[in-house]
């Protein structure tokens, strides 16, 4: 029996709607979700060699392994399957953990933990650190508050002038719609991290993104290979940046950037970096360090095999 509604349409309008039929499906189990999740598990950026490497060709991403290495975690599985629209706020990393691993987890939740884990946001990833090894003191691990004070400058020398050129130098794949999307996830792109931004839109003009922004390339360079000449004189023959005794903060972001650098096809960043031997040595001291800690989920080794 036709329902009231299609005897009510019109003819055209059946004949329209009939091109454009409704149907269903069963719904689609998830083999990720079956698996139960029983060590923590860091979603990344691929490497830059998939089938032989752990560590992520993204800087934001090797800088939290750097971190979490460094910080003395271990046996941390990663992978590199997840789309970044299947992160939290469309940003990778994150960091998938046990419910009984979570800071405050209370007698309950443990006894109760169906293995599906808790996601976390990098913002939280410090958070969980401190519950599994113990919070740092007041000075974050650096020799005394002068240190720690300057090391936020060291923070924002490598954040702004190296990631500008780090940038500058990485091949772009924006397409149209993405520059149309809002919710496209996006890495910090050359205008957010030069010392003069661009001024803002307005009108009709205001409805898309900024595209095509001239950037002073030899401003760019010249402050960078400052940087990096700085960082050397700083390091000296130190075992971590500062002085510190222990790694820090600071020392997870350093070898994320050098790492990178020396990763890069551009010969003008890799010089900069090779030409100074202890941010060399420095850096493969620390690689192997973050390496160990790390290990693909078998899954990913089982499709790379």
């Amino acid at each position: 029996m036709a329902s009231p509604l299609a005897l009510s349409l019109p003819a055209p309008l059946r004949q329209f709607f009939s091109h454009f039929p409704l149907y269903t499906h069963p719904p689609i189990d998830s083999q990720d979700k079956a698996r139960p999740v029983t060590s923590p598990t860091l979603w990344i950026h691929a490497p830059w060699s998939p089938d032989a490497d752990v560590l992520s060709s993204d800087v934001e991403c090797l800088k939290w392994q750097a971190y979490l290495a460094l910080r003395g975690l271990s046996d941390i599985a990663i992978r590199w399957d997840v789309s970044v629209d299947g992160a939290l706020d469309n940003r990778l990393p994150n960091l998938h953990v046990p419910l009984k691993t979570l800071p405050g987890a209370s007698k309950e939740v443990k006894e109760g933990d169906d293995g599906e884990g808790e996601l976390l946001p990098a913002h939280l990833i410090p958070e969980w650190v401190d519950g599994q090894v113990g919070a740092l003191n007041e000075l974050e691990g650096y020799v005394d508050q002068a240190a720690r004070d300057e090391s936020r400058a060291w923070v924002a020398l490598l954040e702004g002038n190296v990631h500008a050129a780090l940038v500058l130098h990485q091949p772009s794949t924006t397409s149209f719609l993405s520059l149309l999307s809002p919710y496209h996830n996006k890495s910090r792109n050359i205008e957010a991290v030069v010392s003069h931004p661009p001024a803002p839109l307005f009108g009709i003009s205001s409805l898309l993104p900024s595209y095509g922004t001239h950037v002073n390339v030899d401003a760019v360079e010249q402050k960078y290979k400052e940087a990096i000449s700085s960082l050397s004189e700083r390091l000296g023959t130190d075992k971590w940046f500062l002085g510190s005794e222990s790694p820090t903060a600071l020392d997870a972001l350093a070898f994320a950037y050098l790492h990178c650098i020396l990763h890069s096809k551009e010969h003008t960043l890799r010089f900069e970096v090779t030409r100074r031997v202890n941010l060399v040595a420095w850096e493969r001291r620390v690689q192997s360090q973050v390496r160990g800690a790390f290990r693909a989920v078998e899954a990913l080794q089982q499709k790379q095999s």
